[in-house]
């Protein structure tokens, strides 16, 4: 069976990873593999005393939630965990995927990297960083939205700004509950103190990190993201 690609779409909260990895799913039949969705799914209907056990050491899924909301990251071990089961399910399927914002932090990278290559080949997987000011991002991330029903990302723009319903689905569209100026700036301290490291593990691994400037439109950006993968 041919090896399927892999995707990775990195950058700072509110560059646009999402809608991006969006479109390129569409696009290119590939699995969205999106780490909130994961998330979300092992946090919905918790109890007090749920835990995740993992190399002996037991995960707490209601203080693993109270990180998330505070804007910061959960615990690695865990996110991995999660992650390596939905990434070993898609291989064993025959599906590509692109990933929108994950690995996060250089243990994740650590432990997933070496999965995705034997999986899916050193050559099939392509790493994509998109860059933005603090300030742009921090603006972007304040005023977006998403769907109620499906989660789409609603980025704000003059024709945009107004919009009370998704265009796609009809749905109401509401702010995320991360999306306040407190954790937008915690968050935005998580990312640069723990996922801009693992830049140094990819390179140092072999893999060339592509960068693409995220202050254009989402078409202008995504026009320039398949000038990098050369898939115009």
């Amino acid at each position: 069976m041919e090896k399927k690609p892999v995707i990775i779409i990195l950058g700072p909260p509110g560059s646009g990873k999402g809608t991006q990895a969006e479109i390129i799913s569409a696009k290119f039949n590939l699995y969205y593999l999106e780490s909130a969705k994961i998330i979300d799914a092992n946090l919905a209907n918790i109890k007090e005393e749920d835990f995740v056990e993992i190399k002996g050491e037991k995960y707490f899924l209601t203080k693993e939630r109270e990180l998330r909301h505070g804007g910061k990251l959960m615990s690695p071990p865990l996110i991995t965990f999660w992650m390596k089961r939905k990434i070993k399910e898609l291989a064993e399927s025959g599906k590509g995927m692109v990933i929108a914002g994950s690995p996060r932090t250089l243990y994740e990278a650590e432990e997933v990297m070496p999965l995705m290559k034997e999986l899916y080949g050193f050559e099939n997987i392509d790493i994509i960083l998109i860059t933005l000011s603090e300030e742009e991002a921090a603006f972007r991330s304040a005023h977006r939205r998403i769907c109620s029903l499906v989660r789409h990302p609603i980025l704000y723009y003059e024709e945009t700004k107004n919009l009370k319903i998704c265009p796609l689905d009809g749905s109401k569209l509401i702010t995320r509950e991360d999306d306040n100026p407190e954790i937008i700036k915690e968050r935005m301290n998580e990312y640069k103190e723990r996922t801009l490291p693992l830049l140094r593990y990819l390179e140092k691994e072999g893999y060339q990190i592509k960068e693409v400037a995220g202050q254009d439109t989402p078409a202008e950006l995504h026009n320039n993201i398949l000038k990098i993968l050369n898939k115009e």
